[in-house]
């Protein structure tokens, strides 16, 4: 037994979050006389809640630096109304109207990263004033009108990959292949973290874990695979997941494997010591302001071609939906700790209560109030974990994590520094700098 724990510790620890998910699964299925797990409800989930978990991949990093905003819902508001606006008031071409949205959205995270950045203005603060002022931006050009949206996009937030195949093998052949893909990067993925785990500890490692580990996750890929293949015609994976799976890679490879992730979780973690280090602060804050509005353009632009039209309370409450995906998913409120695969597990929490409550008849304002106390508990326990003495629940997330060889968040190394350093890094501690030059 004791084997066993110590050799399935790290991964229980990981896998924590998706035990819950399929738990919340299952007992909705049950409530709900069997409406929950099926491939349209699975398919209105995803497609439904996209834009969050979109948003979600931004918010993970800027929160990781002990920042926030408050300002994307309001930013996808506002994106949407003028995509909508230029091409169907305007005439412009489709795809521009889509460039200039998230060209709106650029220059937006930018403007909210320079009072960041360079003028030392909090996150809360700045984006509590975006908010204001870009809630009020979309009723002012809307004149409080919704305009419709260019029909081209209706693919990009509730579209469905090509139906081939079907009338051969009865299955969406797409959807069969993204399953395997899905499958195959999965176990490519666990043949090299056994290999690294082995390289890093010297006593043997067993295999089994990881054996055991791999077939339940390619079982459920492939059981969530034939839901979605063998769905009604003219239907399958939706597209708005499609383009969350490509940005959940890239993010997750750009916060876990580049430079610029080790800076973000340095500067999360102890920003007057990364600064000492050379990581320049004021660009990685304005790096993540930018991103998380220019992500909150991408699902401004899907949440309109989902509903086929702008409207001016678009985005409202937003944000709200974002954090408590991000918290739930992990993060710690004084940065430093979270990652975007835990951020998109928390969403997908989140979005199956919400789902699995409305299929429940439960009311609107009685599910607010029910997500408002997951909420407070998934914080409270861990908070609550570390007042006892013992390590939090993220605190052994991570431990675990680095057991497994998956570290929660790249560490910066530190040049060997004399004892001057260290006593300038102290007084930075009391009082922090803005940031420092690369070095």
């Amino acid at each position: 037994m004791k084997k066993i724990k110590e050799s399935l510790a790290g991964d229980l620890h990981q896998i924590a979050m998706v035990l819950a998910v399929a738990a919340a699964l299952i007992v909705f299925q049950v409530i709900n006389d069997g409406r929950m797990i099926t491939s349209s409800n699975l398919q209105n989930i995803i497609s439904g809640n996209a834009y969050v978990f979109t948003i979600s991949i931004g918010m993970v990093m800027v929160i990781i630096l002990g920042q926030i905003d408050l300002s994307v819902g309001s930013v996808a508001g506002f994106v949407g109304m003028v995509t909508a606006i230029t091409a169907t008031d305007w005439g412009w071409p489709w795809w521009v109207a889509v460039l200039a949205g998230l060209a709106c959205g650029a220059l937006i995270g930018a403007w909210q990263g320079f009072w960041l950045a360079k003028m030392g203005i909090p996150g809360f603060i700045s984006t509590l004033a975006g908010m204001m002022i870009f809630r009020g931006l979309v009723i002012w050009i809307s004149h409080s009108i919704s305009k419709p949206a260019p029909r081209e996009l209706e693919w990009f937030g509730a579209g469905s990959l090509p139906d081939w195949g079907r009338e051969a093998t009865g299955l969406n052949l797409p959807t069969v292949a993204l399953g395997l893909l899905g499958a195959a990067a999965v176990v490519v993925s666990q043949v090299r973290a056994s290999a690294r785990r082995r390289e890093e500890n010297s006593r043997h490692v067993p295999v089994w874990p990881t054996v055991v580990r791999t077939a339940f996750v390619i079982a459920a890929i492939g059981y969530f695979t034939y839901l979605f293949a063998s769905g009604n015609p003219g239907t399958s994976f939706p597209v708005p997941g499609l383009i969350v799976v490509v940005l959940v890679i890239f993010y997750h490879v750009l916060t876990q494997h580049s430079r610029l992730g080790r800076h973000i979780y340095a500067v999360g973690g102890n920003k007057a010591a990364a600064a000492l280090t050379g990581v320049n602060v004021d660009r990685t804050y304005f790096f993540a302001m930018l991103n998380v509005a220019l992500l909150a353009a991408v699902a401004g632009v899907m949440f309109i071609g989902r509903s086929t039209a702008a409207g001016p309370s678009d985005g409202t409450g937003w944000e709200l939906d974002v954090i408590a995906a991000v918290f739930i998913g992990g993060a710690a409120v004084s940065g430093g700790v979270g990652t975007v695969l835990a951020t998109i597990v928390g969403g997908l929490f989140m979005a199956i209560l919400n789902n699995g409550l409305q299929l429940a008849g439960i009311s609107a304002d009685r599910t607010q109030v029910i997500k408002g106390l997951v909420l407070l508990a998934a914080v409270a326990i861990d908070v609550m974990s570390k007042r006892q003495g013992r390590p939090s629940i993220i605190g052994r997330f991570m431990r675990g994590s680095r057991a497994a060889g998956t570290p929660e968040g790249p560490a910066v190394t530190l040049p060997v520094a004399g004892p001057e350093v260290f006593a300038e890094a102290n007084k930075a501690a009391v009082q922090p700098a803005r940031g420092g030059e690369t070095a």
